[in-house]
Parts: C-alpha cells; sequence; structure tokens
C-alpha cells in the first residue's frame, strides 16, 4: 500500500541534466506500459531475443535509475537480465541491447534494494488522504535522458489503465501523477531489505491518516514491514490504529512491543478497549502486558475480562465534545477547525449547563454545519438525550446501541452530569469478553 499527503504538488518538471550515455542527449518521457513486451534485439531487428518483462531500478536519489532489463522466457527456459548499459537504444517497435557474449545474458538473480516495477509497483493500491480512498498505480512514468532511465513518477489516472491494457488511443482526462519523492519504499530510513516493494508517506504525515486506513495497511504487511510502520505512529495514533485493526494484526504488533511503547500506547486507551486488545492475546501474553498499566488500571482490565458485570463507568472514553448551551455556531466550528480532534468524536456535540457539565442537549455535527454562524446550540439541540447511567451494565448499553442506532452515547451520573461516552465499535464490535 501506499500513503499519499494531502496537495501533492503533481510532476510536472523533469529532474536537473544527467551524464552523457550511449542512448543520446534527447531528453523525453516513456510509460512502462508502453514497454512492456517490447521486442528485445540484439543487433538487428532480427535479432530478437525475447520480450520485456519488467525493468529493474536501483534506489538512488532523488529518483530510482534503471539497472537492467528483465526477460522472462517461460516453457521452464532461464531467464535473462540485460545491464542497462548494454542498450543502446529505444524505438517503438523494438529495444535494441549489444550482443550478449556466448549468445545469452546471464539469469536474473534479484538484489536487495532492487524494484521491480511490474512486480512491485504496478496495480499497487495507494491510500490517498485528501480523498480518503483507495487508489491504484496504472502506470509508470520515466525520463530517459543522456542514456540514463530514471523513475520519476506513478501515474493514478484512468489513462494510465487504457495504457496498461492496450487502449492508450483511448484518451479520457489528463493523467495524475504523483513524484516519486512523494512514493518512498516502506521503511527505507529503517534500513529494512524487502524482496517486494509496500510504499508509504513520511513519519510525519502518517498522523494524518485515520486510524482505520492505518490499521488496513498494517494488516496487510507483515514481519518487519509491519513493525517498522506502526513504529513511525507517535501513541495517539498508535492506540487508535491497534483499536481499529483486526485480533490478528493486534497479536503480531502486540508481540514486537517493547514495555516502553507499550506503556505509552496504552495509556491513550480506555479500559474497555484495553480489554477488547487483551481478549485477542493469549494467557501468557496477556498477562505480561498487563503487567504494563497501573494496579488501578490493570485491575479494571482484568474485571470486564473475568465477569460480565461491567458497568458503564469502567467503558467510558473522555473523548467528546461539549459547550454550553448559549455558545454560537460559529465560535464552535472555529474552535473545532483550530483543535486536533479525534476524528471519532466529531460526530455529535454534547451541550451542558455554563455552571456544571449537566446534560441538556446533543447536536448532531451536520445540523452543526448547517446552522447559521449567529444561532446558538440551544436553538439546534436535541433534547432531552438518550443516555446511560454510570452503573449500566454492558447488557443494557448493548441493547441501547440496538434500539438506538447511535454511533456513541453518553454516560452521565445520578445527577445527570456528563462524564464520558461509549462508541458502538467498542461494545459491538470488539472481541467477546469472557463471561
Amino acid at each position: 500500500m501506499v500513503n499519499l499527503p494531502k496537495n501533492l504538488p503533481r510532476s510536472n518538471e523533469p529532474p536537473g541534466n544527467p551524464p552523457a550515455h550511449s542512448l543520446g542527449s534527447a531528453m523525453h518521457f516513456l510509460h512502462f506500459s508502453q514497454l512492456l513486451k517490447r521486442p528485445v534485439v540484439a543487433g538487428s531487428i532480427r535479432d530478437r531475443i525475447g520480450r520485456l518483462t519488467d525493468l529493474v531500478f536501483t534506489q538512488l536519489e532523488p529518483f530510482p535509475e534503471a539497472a537492467g532489463i528483465f526477460l522472462d522466457h517461460g516453457w521452464g527456459k532461464p531467464t535473462e537480465f540485460v545491464p542497462w548499459d548494454k542498450v543502446v537504444k529505444i524505438e517503438g517497435d523494438a529495444i535494441f541491447v549489444q550482443p550478449a557474449p556466448g549468445g545469452a545474458y546471464q539469469p536474473f538473480v534479484d538484489q536487495p534494494g532492487w524494484i521491480m516495477v511490474d512486480k512491485h509497483l504496478m496495480g499497487r493500491t495507494i491510500l490517498d488522504i485528501d480523498g480518503r480512498r483507495i487508489e491504484v498505480v496504472n502506470d509508470v512514468r520515466f525520463l530517459e535522458s543522456h542514456g540514463r532511465l530514471l523513475l520519476v513518477d506513478v501515474d493514478l489516472s484512468f489513462n494510465g489503465f487504457l495504457r496498461r491494457w492496450g487502449l492508450g488511443r483511448v484518451t479520457k482526462s489528463g493523467d495524475k501523477l504523483v513524484s516519486w519523492k512523494y512514493v518512498q519504499p516502506l521503511s527505507l530510513e529503517d534500513a529494512i531489505p524487502t524482496d517486494r516493494l509496500k510504499l508509504s508517506v513520511t513519519r510525519s504525515q502518517l498522523q494524518d491518516l485515520p486510524g482505520e486506513d492505518l490499521a488496513d495497511a498494517l494488516e496487510e504487511l507483515s514481519g518487519k514491514e509491519q513493525q517498522a510502520l506502526f513504529s513511525a505512529l507517535d501513541p495517539e495514533k498508535a492506540a487508535e490504529t491497534l483499536t481499529e485493526a483486526e485480533p490478528r494484526a493486534q497479536r503480531q504488533i502486540i508481540e514486537d512491543l517493547g514495555p516502553d511503547q507499550g506503556r505509552a500506547i496504552f495509556d491513550r486507551m480506555t479500559v474497555l478497549q484495553l480489554a477488547n486488545l487483551f481478549a485477542s492475546l493469549p494467557q501468557e501474553k496477556m498477562r505480561e502486558v498487563s503487567s504494563w498499566l497501573g494496579p488501578v488500571r490493570a485491575k479494571a482490565v482484568q474485571n470486564l475480562l473475568t465477569q460480565r458485570e461491567a458497568t458503564a463507568k469502567d467503558m467510558i472514553s473522555s473523548g467528546f465534545i461539549a459547550r454550553p448551551a448559549t455558545a454560537r455556531v460559529g465560535d464552535v466550528l472555529a474552535q473545532i477547525r483550530g483543535a486536533r480532534y479525534e476524528p471519532r468524536s466529531l460526530s455529535y456535540l454534547y451541550v451542558v449547563a455554563e455552571e456544571a457539565p449537566v446534560l441538556q442537549g446533543v447536536v448532531d455535527l451536520r445540523d452543526l454545519v448547517l446552522a447559521t454562524d449567529d444561532t446558538t446550540l440551544a436553538d439546534i439541540m436535541i433534547s432531552p438525550v438518550v443516555a446511560a447511567q454510570e452503573n449500566d451494565l454492558r447488557d443494557d448499553l448493548e441493547k441501547m446501541f440496538e434500539k438506538y442506532g447511535f454511533g456513541m452515547i453518553p454516560v452521565v451520573d445520578d445527577q445527570d452530569r456528563l462524564f464520558g461516552v461509549i462508541r458502538y465499535n467498542d461494545i459491538m464490535k470488539g472481541p467477546e469478553l469472557n463471561t
């Protein structure tokens, strides 16, 4: 998977001039889809040795540079690897290379850090932060100049898809090119060799991805790649991502956690989230990671794991937004935009009294956005509010979620003071706790 930052500059300018080479000095762009399966000939056009199966690049800064051509002849015949310095010229009907001594080039042997365009890039899915959607690498663009071939862009457009399937004459909207400098091999900075390329953004850009998207990405990875991606997250984002991940991925991630990193992440999780997490672990591992919690939280988690009689008070999260009824919509929206709220806390805004956090109403975020700036929350809030009492049992909470279909339910004490919320996913989608 590839994760792309917001507002990516599109690639229009070529990189600086490379040194001279036998291919000539002209500078022009090529697409991988146009080179794939093109005949490779040694000497004259009649001396065909195969078709281009893949292009191999070595990781250099700022752009990977072609290392050679991969030829797979099939039918049990050995592969061939034509080093790029043996390529004479690229023409529309063939790629011309120098004849190999002995009549055949050496078999292909993969090297650490090499990028194979078809195997590692084409068809890979990427996470588009701006649109919160998954896109696909449909083509890869190269710059040929002074005998060198540089990998400069990936193409996400439908045009790339058409070229990939031999329909390049049918054009739609323009190419959607993303510069290679935004598409880096996962864990290149961690020096982790991979035989298959996964792609990622920089560490700082990872923090902007939703936890559920990161969880999906982690589930596609394994071993050192998964560990490297997770270790790049700050504790807050790591906690959110770990909560969203499937049990198998949770077990793999926790297996690689150290005590210090584990404590930092667990401190950002609710007791219920921890209980759901621990329920997916083997008993021995659960006892180990429980020791990373303070005694009070460890006991609360253990209570949830060993008995069904858990109360709402044991399971609350403090991730919610509350404002007084007199607050005006414009001011509230400005405060929300200026703060880094967790996305899951933005579904509802709870309205409380001025003098104490007594719950008075609730505002759906959509109603808040559609209201005029001078409208008060009292004018658009819904009252009374469906709320759980602090001593309600888990069974009661499940019934409330099933009945009302809310994504989040507030929890109040016997004086209607708001002190937390419980989320649907934590109650209804987590692993079943032991009775």
